[in-house]
């Protein structure tokens, strides 16, 4: 049976089926709601079911408490109509200008740049290109398998070749098959470009970038596409790995400085032949540490699950950081399937 679901305040109106989620079904009509995981872990799909009924679906308690279903809120990433709907959330209306494609690609270039970490150059198909927005990512489809996700590295301009920056997961079917069997002219398909976290341009606030590990690639791709186009808003990249291997592209973002980027990388466990002489602890700490009021300030962070948790709600609740001036990109593995 179809629903139908208006968005509040825009008013713009779209079908759902019921087997759809609200997510599926906004992104099916070209409405773009804010998500990341699709999951229902992250928690940046969080919407108002303002009128109607859903089914909630399955998601991380943590993500969404009772007290909050009970006050009319749902991930619409999991939740689907069982009724019409009118639900309150804002739209991103930039990326739904750009068209979702499914296409296939050649590996191009291996670089293992640390020891689980391989810098994958993807080649397209010579009458194509990849539009997209800088932080957006890709999913590639494996047979017989769920998609791996994975944030685009390189900026918009440079899109001679699609960059990923990919770890090794210990027992990770895809990230196993980078590291040892992948050769360079291997073929892969992917869909994209998609996701909600990319650099807001119609804001004139200064930006603060926090990374831990290889969530620095969509980081990289915002720093890469705000010089490029001479962004004139002061610019603070954190970056956290645990030793100093971690922080793979260190020189790239050492240079960064004399554009005006604010660099502190920031080590949790580095090891004694590390000799490392700068910051140690919590990445997200790091800027507690050097901000007291961020009330001014947007954020964009991509990394661990917990580091992203611990950043949002601090910075929120202790910063003075508005709720919709925190944009994320969670890496949540796949199941080792």
């Amino acid at each position: 049976m179809d629903y139908q679901i208006t968005i509040q305040p825009s008013g713009h109106r779209y079908p759902g089926d019921g087997q759809e989620t609200i997510l599926e079904a906004a992104l099916k009509h070209g409405y773009t709601l804010p998500y990341s995981c699709r999951d229902g872990v992250c928690g940046v799909c969080k919407g108002k079911i303002v009128e109607g009924r859903v089914d909630y679906g399955n998601y991380l308690g943590s993500t969404l408490s009772e007290a909050e279903k009970a006050a009319g809120m749902a991930l619409f990433c999991c939740a689907t109509p069982l009724s019409d709907l009118v639900i309150e959330c804002r739209e991103v209306t930039v990326a739904s200008d750009i068209q979702i494609k499914t296409l296939p690609c050649r590996v191009q270039k291996m670089d293992r740049v640390a020891e689980d970490v391989m810098v994958l150059q993807l080649k397209l198909p010579s009458n194509e290109r990849l539009q997209f927005l800088p932080g957006q990512y890709i999913s590639i489809l494996l047979k017989d398998q769920k998609p791996r996700s994975f944030s685009l590295a390189n900026a918009p301009h440079d899109d001679e070749f699609i960059e990923l920056h990919i770890r090794h997961i210990e027992g990770g079917v895809f990230s196993s098959r980078v590291f040892n069997e992948m050769k360079e002219r291997d073929i892969l398909r992917f869909r994209g470009p998609l996701g909600t976290f990319f650099l807001r341009e119609d804001s004139d606030k200064p930006v603060v970038l926090v990374a831990s590990g290889t969530g620095f690639a969509p980081i990289k791709a915002i720093i890469e596409h705000a010089l490029h186009v001479g962004l004139r808003r002061a610019m603070h990249l954190y970056w956290g790995a645990r030793k100093l291997s971690g922080l793979y592209m260190l020189d790239m973002a050492r240079q960064w400085e004399v554009s005006g980027v604010k660099f502190n990388p920031v080590l949790s466990e580095p090891l004694p032949a590390d000799n490392w002489q700068g910051r140690t602890g919590l990445v997200h700490q790091a800027v507690m540490e050097d901000f007291g009021d961020l009330s001014e300030f947007e954020v964009y962070a991509c990394g661990a699950p917990a580091m992203i948790e611990a950043a949002r709600n601090e910075f929120i609740s202790m910063r003075k950081l508005p709720e919709g001036s925190f944009f994320s990109d969670m890496f949540t593995f796949a199941p080792k399937n």
